[in-house]
């Protein structure tokens, strides 16, 4: 077979690569070698169109214990000898071809990254964006990714502790699905992703090896076409089950001492696998890929190299102690098998019955090595002049509160998402503290550390869409605030960039000032960002979906007597608003969703002045002077107020004395806000710190025992709000349904 450009462009290689791949070589690679070098250069596991971005965030200082993307997942110091290990990832365009076990995969992957450190799980959460939730197709992919996330996730034994979701026209073609898992592990006993000592064995174990899911990382890297049904082997098959043992059997070889290296076969296989852990350990591979478990016959040397089929682990083994680790996999029934051993040339030699099939430098093929890195032209959106010509005093104040109150209570995105986490396992492992007692962050208890995590994800897209730099900011900030206003302190960031095509220069223009925007906040919240992952080419036949930087989260709670709930406490606790209120419906739910304006300001957000929030409620929590704290996001204060008594059935009554619009004041999105309740004499003590540090504070008024009363008016109880807030979604599905 004659290998071409064109042939390379059929694998999703450009001419110049094709060209380069020649020059690294010093000959003309064969279609193996083509095939390889398509996996590893695809956007999916190289990031050559966004790594230069990417090294301008903080990636070091604080609690780091490796560097940022050096190995599978993020690792930071605990305190006591612990490690907290967390990552998030997307699987954006197999969910939109095949939504349950492209989300289920999704969930199948990111465990696996946390457990080759030798990190147990202890938590999952995700981040899942669909298109109308009125529209037949965005029902069957909201129930297919839901069923997979709780298939996988309840079956593996990880309970989903938390995440969002949220419905808008953009993503109608391509939903993005992140997933983000946690775990705990012994600070000093991690396992590197590195291969060494020439001589020592490379093992293949898990699950035999298919078809399925070959040349995944490429198909992650396009567009998603009509035409993408037909690449439905490129979607990956899970099986939970098989992930369990092959958790216990990783965690128990660990224990032998005999392994040197692990890693998962995620994007693009075993190719990624022995090539990424060879670079990185300065050596090479020989590799007898008719070694490889298969279930499928006549399996050719290129579709082994580059098949996704889950549950998977590639070991490098110390020589001499192979006896161990082969006793522990038989142990836990799973398939062990030496395909190879550890070489001192570089080189990746790859055979198939005695014949060589691909000789690659490992070097050549990795991020950081031989893969290519672009610098890509970015210019201002077009639509921007359309958020700068909006005028708020072109849209009515509104005159009565309570029927807007009622609209934006049953928004889908400020819903209830209890149709969908009840779908979900939160209780196994009982370390979620967040099931009966909700905050803004969850809160998992890391069993034997003596201390918890609040973990959140965040990201609100129409801020992003909004103001790329500001937006960015935004996600990170709130992502802090949710873990503040839970009691804990913020430590570091996972993030997920899904954004539309790369080479659309209005599109890579939100990339790079959404990255610049949070790497901007992650400094001044001293949250280094640990790794992640970017997913490039999320579009629809209209445009690209809306830019989403989601941000995962973790933070620590040293103490849990210091974990903070959301909920109201006590009748006659008064009610206080940390934060100052402002003139401003930008982006707001409220505006897009009632008011129909697609194009707005990104709500008012000033970072210094989040800071001082944030700084006096992590004090005020500390020094027990507050009985709740929930943020303002979606729908506002009033919004804000109303879940705050849903978990105790208790209402509020209070007033607002302003000159500012109606609408703004209790229904705006500004940032840096937080409602909190407390008693009269913690009232006044925490106004007088506030006053001290230069933050704004109000008196709202104080909770009731169900009553709800705003400016005077009666708004019935709370339990009638509740249960608007709680069927809003299942209501919808079961209409649209019919």
């Amino acid at each position: 077979m004659e290998i071409t450009a064109q042939t390379a462009e059929q694998l999703r290689l450009t001419a110049e690569e094709f060209e380069l791949i020649k020059q690294k070589l010093g000959r003309t690679p064969n279609f193996t070698e083509l095939c390889a070098f398509s996996g590893m250069w695809s956007e999916h596991c190289s990031y050559k169109n966004s790594i230069k971005w990417l090294k301008t965030l903080p990636r070091d200082g604080g609690r780091m214990l490796v560097a940022a993307g050096e190995e599978n997942a993020g690792l930071m110091d605990m305190g006591n000898g612990f490690g907290v290990v967390f990552k998030i990832e997307s699987h954006n365009h197999p969910s939109a071809i095949e939504p349950f076990q492209g989300a289920a995969t999704g969930v199948g992957g990111i465990q696996r990254d946390i457990f080759t450190m030798g990190a147990r799980p202890i938590a999952s959460l995700n981040s899942l964006r669909f298109g109308n939730l009125k529209d037949k197709k965005t029902q069957r992919l909201l129930s297919g990714v839901v069923h997979g996330i709780g298939h996988y996730g309840n079956c593996f034994g990880v309970p989903t502790v938390g995440g969002e979701v949220y419905f808008e026209d953009c993503y109608h073609t391509n939903p993005l699905v992140n997933a983000m898992s946690v775990g705990i592990m012994q600070a000093n006993k991690m396992v590197s992703a590195t291969a060494a000592g020439t001589g020592n064995p490379v093992f293949f174990v898990g699950s035999a090896t298919g078809k399925d899911g070959i040349g995944g990382a490429s198909f992650a890297s396009a567009n998603i076409t009509s035409d993408s049904v037909e690449e439905l082997p490129a979607v990956q098959v899970g099986d939970p089950f098989q992930e369990k043992k092959l958790l216990e059997a990783c965690l128990e070889v660990i224990e032998t001492g005999a392994v040197i290296g692990m890693q998962d076969m995620g994007a693009a296989g075993i190719i990624c696998s022995t090539a990424e852990m060879s670079a990185k350990g300065g050596v090479g591979m020989r590799i007898d890929l008719d070694k490889v478990p298969t279930r499928q016959k006549n399996m050719k040397a290129w579709e082994l190299l580059l098949s996704e089929s889950q549950e998977r682990m590639l070991v490098v083994v110390e020589r001499g102690k192979e006896a161990a680790v082969l006793k522990v996999f038989e142990k836990w029934d799973l398939s062990c098998s030496e395909i190879g051993q550890v070489t001192d040339d570089g080189l990746l030699k790859f055979y198939m019955h005695g014949q060589l099939e691909a000789e690659i430098p490992a070097y050549e093929l990795v991020l950081g090595g031989g893969a290519p890195q672009y610098t890509r032209e970015y210019k201002e959106p077009a639509y921007f002049a359309k958020i700068k010509a909006f005028d708020s005093n072109t849209i009515a104040d509104v005159t009565e509160l309570k029927p807007v109150a009622e609209q934006l209570v049953q928004i889908p995105n400020i819903a209830s998402k209890r149709w969908v986490y009840t779908q979900y396992d939160s209780m196994v492992g009982a370390a979620n503290a967040s099931t009966n007692a909700p905050s803004d962050a969850s809160i998992v208890l890391a069993k034997g550390t003596g201390k918890a995590l609040a973990i959140t994800v965040d990201c609100n897209s129409k801020y992003v869409f909004a103001d790329p730099y500001v937006g960015g900011m935004i996600a990170v900030a709130e992502a802090a605030r949710n873990i503040v206003c839970s009691g804990g302190e913020p430590i570091g960031v996972t993030n997920c960039l899904n954004f539309g095509n790369p080479y659309d220069p209005e599109v890579y223009y939100q990339f790079v000032k959404a990255v610049t925007g949070m790497g901007d906040a992650c400094r001044k919240f001293k949250t280094p960002v640990t790794g992640g992952n970017v997913s490039f080419y999320n579009q629809n036949p209209d445009g690209p979906v809306y830019p989403t930087p989601t941000i995962g989260m973790v933070g620590i709670l040293d103490d849990f007597s210091n974990r903070m709930t959301m909920d109201f406490k006590k009748e006659g606790d008064q009610i206080l608003l940390i934060g100052k209120p402002q003139n401003d419906i930008g982006s707001s739910e409220y505006l897009h969703k009632l008011k129909k304006t697609e194009y707005s300001p990104a709500p008012y957000f000033n970072l210094e002045e989040e800071l001082a929030v944030q700084q006096l409620v992590a004090d005020s929590i500390k020094e027990k002077l507050i009985n709740s704290a929930h943020d303002i996001s979606e729908g506002g204060l009033a919004i804000t107020l109303l879940e705050s008594g849903f978990n105790q059935n208790l209402g509020f009554k209070v007033a607002a004395q302003t000159e500012l619009r109606k609408d703004a004041y209790w229904f705006g999105e500004a940032q840096g806000r937080v409602v909190v309740s407390c008693s009269a004499q913690q009232a006044a003590a925490i106004i007088q710190k506030a006053q001290a540090a230069g933050v704004a504070i109000t008196q709202l008024g104080t909770v009731t025992s169900g009553n709800i009363e705003v400016n005077g008016e009666n708004w019935g109880t709370v339990g009638a709000w509740k249960e608007k807030y709680d069927t809003a979604i299942e209501n919808l599905l079961a209409i649209e349904g019919e």
